[in-house]
């Protein structure tokens, strides 16, 4: 991989190999008013062994799209921990939320809302599980490993592909990978896709607001791993127009019910109760999705709801042994690639569970 980078990990080792006494580096990341990832560290004085020795910060939001240049603190209260893969030792990596100086939760955090409906449904014990797919690409803009001006031969090779000329990036997907197990995100999988370049990993299953969390955390690391290897990461569902699959987020959902003997007939009436709710949830599935969702490259069309038996084309999918079974878990294939995982998982909670 040969993409040019500023980074120079041989000049930086041993800085990293020093000690650092008892002090702690804590990197703050949080969602900006784009949807995108920003970070920043501070030194804690000993290690952090509960979320509640960790202080309240803040930043510059007129910097970020979300605040007034007149109004523009807004505070970052820690909301999850992980283990930091790029410094290691007793470092950590804290996702939080942002809120504006008033105490009243910033526009871009729906964190707030998704964790007061996971309270609401805790007793049902929501799970799901996210397949996260991304394309990656050049600084120059072309997809990654393709050739210059040109294209690579039609899909068909890549998807789970193996071999010279069918992956690319292989690389950066085990360091990512491996960096997510490291850290404590739930990833569960990864796989080459169908566009050459385009990559997906799976993190879950996870339990109500922790589903987000574990998402947004396993997409910052990738931005920063691929940040080393100067690759840019793209979350938008059709990143390339023409014969090439779109990428998206496809939602595997459960309660408890769902999961246990029976269950079939509560995927069925949740099934009913998304059937009426397909425009609301539309519109919190994603920009640009209508590009993704047309019919084609294994999607349902954005305008019309449907759900079938291993059905790629649906809305819904029911897993062939899931219905073989008569319990388990669903799909919910419309979500886009750059979904917000609160927002996403709020509403599916609310309408199958909260929605009486």
């Amino acid at each position: 991989m040969s993409s040019p980078t500023t980074y120079h990990p041989d000049l930086l080792a041993p800085y990293l190999a020093l000690p650092q006494g008892d002090k702690v580096q804590a990197e703050y990341v949080w969602i900006d008013g784009d949807g995108g990832l920003r970070s920043k560290t501070t030194t804690v004085t000993k290690k952090v062994t509960d979320i509640g020795q960790l202080r309240i910060w803040d930043f510059d939001g007129s910097s970020t799209n979300q605040a007034p240049g007149h109004d523009s603190d807004v505070y970052l209260r820690p909301a999850a921990i992980f283990k930091d893969p790029f410094r290691g030792g007793d470092n950590i990596l804290v996702l939080a939320e942002t809120y504006n100086s008033d105490g009243t939760p910033n526009k871009t955090n729906f964190r707030h809302h998704a964790a007061k409906v996971m309270e609401l449904a805790k007793a049902e014990v929501p799970w799901f599980g996210i397949e996260q797919e991304y394309t990656l690409f050049d600084q120059d803009g072309s997809p990654f490993g393709w050739p210059k001006g040109g294209f690579p031969g039609p899909q068909g090779p890549y998807y789970c592909g193996a071999g010279a000329g069918k992956v690319f990036g292989r690389d950066l997907i085990e360091a990512h990978y491996r960096a997510c197990l490291y850290s404590g995100v739930n990833i569960s999988g990864i796989n080459a896709e169908v566009m050459p370049s385009q990559w997906e990993f799976q993190v879950g299953p996870c339990e109500g607001i922790s589903m987000g969390d574990h998402l947004w955390m396993a997409r910052y690391l990738l931005i920063r791993i691929a940040e080393q290897w100067g690759v840019k990461v793209s979350f938008h569902p059709k990143p390339l127009q023409g014969d090439w699959n779109g990428a998206g987020c496809h939602t595997n959902y459960s309660t408890k019910a769902m999961r246990e003997p029976g269950g079939m007939k509560v995927m069925e009436a949740a099934i009913e109760k998304l059937s009426k709710r397909h425009n609301e949830h539309i519109a919190v599935y994603g920009e640009d999705n209508d590009l993704r969702l047309t019919g084609r490259h294994e999607t349902g069309h954005i305008g019309a709801f449907s759900s079938g038996v291993a059905n790629r084309g649906a809305s819904i999918r029911i897993p062939r042994h899931v219905a073989a079974q008569g319990y388990g878990y669903l799909e919910d294939r419309r979500p886009a690639s750059n979904i917000d995982a609160y927002r996403v998982t709020a509403i599916i909670v609310e309408t199958t569970i909260l929605d009486k």
